[in-house]
């Protein structure tokens, strides 16, 4: 089982940003973390508990560091039974709000993994995207952690901005590199719908070449990629048992939640979510449905498609695409090498 976290504050909104969040609501966090602890109380009966049954907690946003360490204590003792240990324990930050008392007080409460939200170490393009720290920051932030002594580090980065080229992105990925890190996650900028970016589409560059580069320039420095969006020496147990549709418990304002063949969704609106935490909205899933997520997300990832999952012409299209080279074949699995052409791969075999 897993367990995601919504800490819907942020510092500052991100141009390119559609997550449930907000700038303006600070001084709701004390009641919105005791609405969390409700919400997490009613879930693990839910869901089963029992101990050592979570095998990864994720705390996302949002920006989980614009939240004190002392708000989020109840819910580490609350946990604290049912995690395994040698769960892996991980919070997203921002590099301006995770400062070294920030980052200690995590570590005390049993966080073993950051992700700092970077995007880029050139200064022009964080200020377009809207991010609120400097490269240096972003630098000194991740050395402050590994100070303290977090196993795991990770950072994003984000590609096909207007004006990102090949020059731009090599630096990047090279002065990631630079860093104790041990995961990257390259996004390629997507313009949603409410965003900022949302009214001017055009600063979104259209060139996959740079999907292929930024690709190829994290692997070649010894990055595997697992998933279309993540590389690393080490691969995120939380989003591989996302890819391989475990149950896992999503508390907080947006989130999501997923047990067996239902969706659970808590209310979106911060005051609302304080006021019931409990209103949630079901979502029954198909077979159908289950297997067509099975196949889109294992062929994005490393997870793979078990065969006794196809039926009988899906097998026939998927040993087409093995003798094409597309996909390649164990005696249990389908698995593709192309994340970005999963998409197609799994439309195919689905059609």
């Amino acid at each position: 089982m897993l367990v995601y976290l919504h800490i819907p504050y942020c510092d500052s909104k991100c141009h390119y940003c559609s997550f449930n969040s907000y700038v303006d609501k600070f001084d709701t966090r004390a009641d919105y973390m005791k609405a969390l602890y409700e919400q997490l109380s009613f879930e693990l009966e839910r869901f089963g508990a029992t101990p050592s049954s979570i095998q990864t907690l994720f705390i996302g946003g949002g920006t989980p560091s614009t939240v004190t360490p002392e708000l989020y204590r109840p819910i580490f003792e609350l946990l604290q039974p049912y995690l395994q240990k040698d769960a892996e324990i991980t919070t997203e930050a921002n590099p301006n709000s995770a400062t070294k008392e920030w980052l200690n007080g995590m570590y005390e409460l049993g966080v073993n993994r950051v992700s700092f939200g970077v995007q880029s170490f050139e200064a022009t393009k964080l200020k377009e995207l809207n991010r609120a720290h400097s490269p240096q920051q972003a630098k000194e932030a991740i050395l402050t952690a590994k100070k303290i002594g977090f196993e795991h580090l990770s950072l994003d980065l984000i590609y096909n901005y207007q004006g990102d080229t090949k020059t731009l992105l090599e630096n990047d990925i090279k002065q990631a590199f630079e860093l104790p890190i041990d995961h990257i996650s390259a996004y390629e900028l997507t313009i949603e719908d409410g965003t900022k970016f949302s009214s001017s589409p055009e600063v979104r560059q259209e060139n996959e070449n740079l999907a292929f580069f930024v690709a190829e320039e994290i692997e070649k420095r010894g990055f595997r990629a697992y998933e279309i969006s993540n590389f690393g020496s080490y691969q995120s147990r939380h989003n591989k048992g996302y890819w391989e549709l475990e149950d896992y418990i999503g508390a907080g304002a947006g989130a999501v939640g997923f047990l067996k063949e239902r969706r659970f969704y808590p209310i979106t609106g911060i005051e609302a979510y304080i006021k019931n935490p409990l209103q949630i909205t079901e979502e029954p899933l198909t077979q159908e449905e289950l297997l067509t997520e099975k196949i889109f997300l294992g062929l994005r990832s490393s997870i793979g498609i078990k065969k006794s999952l196809l039926s009988k012409e899906m097998l026939i299209k998927a040993d087409i695409l093995c003798e094409e080279n597309k996909l390649h074949t164990t005696a249990t699995h389908y698995y593709n090498e192309n994340f970005f052409l999963s998409d197609e791969l799994a439309l195919y075999i689905l059609g």
